[in-house]
């Protein structure tokens, strides 16, 4: 029996290298495909997209934040792998009464890195893990080369809005991963709130951002909301962004740099 010890400093064991995962999030799923696991995988969710063909083939179980206890029971997981915000909590608990549920907690970099490597050992795949883990952050070097590790002494600090939610509009504050993707790309948090708080335009304009992201994902933005955030803050830059290469912390890791930089050149044109 092999006990492993996840994110949440729960204990799990497993009697054997697992055959029958299921993954509730993700950028966890597209990391296990590009761990090199491809039958073991039974189960995904309605938004794993990546890889496509998993998306194509493999059982969808419902989303990340309700599921068919049904469909899980049937497919026989000897392993699920979920996320502390991204899944919900009664769900998860309710799985935990009958399977092997493995959690992360992600908000920020080293804990990504961490999660990568736990998930390798986890499925047998550490070489694979290590391997990743020191190609993403060989990537992340030029972006925070000279600033620190923590990323506090950027020589411009951009005041950002992050846009996640639109009616209500629904920022990413301090304390959440996509936090820690602005500070990397040099970017200060306009809003300085914990987690995703929901605000109004007077707050937008009174917070008045230099630049606002507007994310392609949850919530889909598009070039016709540029319009309506203009009319608030006439003077702030407006941008569309990749919302998985802010918020996903798996193996999408590796294209998030190079994103990174052509968004901060055309920024600071």
């Amino acid at each position: 029996m092999n006990s492993f010890t996840d994110q949440l400093n729960r204990k799990i064991n497993l009697p054997s290298k697992p055959q029958r995962i299921i993954s509730l999030v993700p950028s966890q799923t597209e990391l296990l495909y590009d761990l090199g696991l491809r039958d073991e995988v039974v189960g995904i969710t309605k938004f794993c997209i990546h890889p496509e063909e998993w998306f194509r083939s493999k059982t969808r179980v419902g989303g990340t934040k309700k599921y068919d206890f049904e469909k899980i029971k049937a497919l026989q997981p000897d392993l699920i792998i979920g996320n502390k915000e991204e899944n919900e909590q009664e769900q998860i608990q309710a799985l935990m009464k009958h399977y092997n549920v493995w959690m992360s907690d992600i908000y920020n970099l080293k804990d990504a890195y961490d999660m990568i490597m736990r998930v390798g050992t986890l499925v047998g795949k550490q070489q694979q893990a290590t391997n990743l883990k020191l190609k993403i952050e060989s990537e992340f070097v030029p972006l925070w080369r000279g600033q620190g590790e923590d990323f506090s002494n950027v020589h411009s600090q951009i005041r950002t809005a992050y846009f996640i939610w639109n009616n209500p509009y629904m920022v990413a504050g301090n304390n959440t991963f996509i936090n820690e993707m602005l500070k990397v790309c040099g970017f200060k948090n306009a809003f300085e709130i914990e987690r995703y708080p929901e605000v109004n335009a007077k707050q937008i304009e009174e917070a008045n951002p230099q630049v606002i992201l507007l994310s392609s994902e949850p919530y889909p933005f598009k070039e016709k909301h540029i319009q309506e955030f203009q009319a608030i803050c006439p003077n702030a830059k407006i941008l569309i962004v990749d919302g998985e290469l802010f918020s996903w912390y798996g193996s999408r890791l590796l294209k998030a740099p190079e994103y990174f930089k052509q968004l901060i050149d055309s920024i600071c044109v």
